[in-house]
């Protein structure tokens, strides 16, 4: 796949926006990472990309600072992402994110309807590459019963009462365990609340519990409206995790008070890179006349230079920027993740990375997927 050099912004030098600058930058693009810490900046010297101070919080600042940038990644916060696109729609740079806020997607959408350039909201993990994941496997029946979506970021090794460390965001882990979830019920879109909906689930013999947050599912929803009987998202975590979680977030009324809540998690769930990413599609429907069932499994490891959490959320984001180069994401306007073709998504070089990476039951399957795809 051919990719044309472009100029391209990075905006959050946190654990995942390192990642992305640096990959975009391998591949060839001018690529420039920018925070509103120069202390922050300073872990990321030395790579092939360059360093700017701004504040994508000062909108004034930020509209100087993309005027001559093609692409603009946000890897902020989700709160600072309506003020980016906007400015990025005002300086005509194509537009891509991580968020998994519901609100701050729906504020691009509208955006996009006006928009010259391309806004790509929700790339990365989940929503993002389950979304692709997700819409692919509805593909394969000609009728879909149900449609179960599962990821988790986990330390490989727990060692506190929450059996978590925080390995992205901790705003973003903070929002989509408080926010109403989206799923379609009985063929209706609803919402469930957040930490709900608790099952086991048990995946090449370690046990895990799921239940409700919000944002996975992106625009799937929408996407699959009246394709699909019941479809859900939910987190994976080492069991007992949720029931802590809701002490500190209900019984404590944190979630009224989320800088606390941020503060907390901060001190006591550090970050580390010793991270498994599980990946978990159940497809149940009908084909040829009968029911089938099919899944998904896969698993990434981290590791002393890259956690997975990283790898596979950069990975999903660089790999939309790839694809909407190529031509093969619309060139305007609001851009869904399921507009991504799976195929198309894994033969990037970032989604080829994450074939190679993958471990777990279907990790051949991904392959040969690709395969099929570069036979085509």
């Amino acid at each position: 796949m051919t990719i044309q050099k472009k100029r391209i912004a990075v905006l959050g030098a946190g654990q995942i926006g390192v990642i992305i600058a640096g990959m975009l930058a391998e591949q060839g693009h001018e690529v420039t990472l920018a925070d509103a810490s120069q202390a922050q900046l300073a872990h990321a010297t030395g790579k092939r990309f360059g360093t700017a101070v701004v504040d994508a919080s000062d909108l004034t600042a930020l509209r100087a600072f993309l005027t001559d940038r093609d692409i603009v990644v946000s890897a902020c916060p989700y709160f600072l992402n309506k003020g980016i696109a906007k400015v990025a729609a005002e300086t005509r740079t194509h537009y891509f994110d991580l968020t998994e806020d519901v609100a701050t997607t729906a504020y691009i959408r509208e955006l996009g309807e006006t928009a010259d350039v391309a806004l790509v909201p929700q790339c990365g993990l989940a929503p993002g590459f389950i979304c692709i994941l997700g819409a692919d496997m509805a593909a394969r029946f000609e009728t879909v019963r149900t449609i179960k979506m599962r990821v988790g970021a986990l330390p490989l090794y727990p060692t506190n009462a929450l059996r978590y460390n925080v390995t992205w965001s901790v705003d973003g882990l903070i929002n989509e365990y408080c926010n109403p979830c989206e799923i379609v019920f009985d063929g209706q879109p609803t919402l469930v609340p957040a930490l709900e909906g608790i099952e086991s689930v048990m995946i090449d013999g370690v046990g895990y519990e799921a239940f409700n947050t919000s944002g996975g599912l992106g625009t799937l929803t929408e996407t699959l409206a009246g394709k699909v009987r019941n479809m859900s998202y939910k987190t994976l975590r080492y069991p007992g995790h949720a029931e802590i979680m809701k002490l500190l977030l209900r019984d404590l009324e944190l979630a009224d008070d989320r800088e606390t809540m941020r503060r907390i998690l901060t001190h006591s769930a550090p970050f580390t890179r010793k991270d498994v990413v599980v990946i978990f599609v159940t497809g149940v429907g009908e084909r040829n006349g009968r029911l089938e069932e099919e899944s998904v499994v896969l698993r990434y490891d981290g590791n002393d230079d890259l956690g997975a959490i990283q790898l596979t959320t950069a990975s999903g984001c660089v790999a939309m920027v790839e694809l909407f180069l190529a031509g093969k994401l619309p060139a305007r306007g609001f851009v869904r993740q399921e507009d991504a073709v799976l195929a198309d998504f894994l033969a990037t070089k970032a989604g080829t990375r994450l074939v190679r990476e993958a471990r777990g039951a279907d990790a051949t399957a991904l392959g040969h997927t690709l395969a099929i795809k570069a036979a085509a």
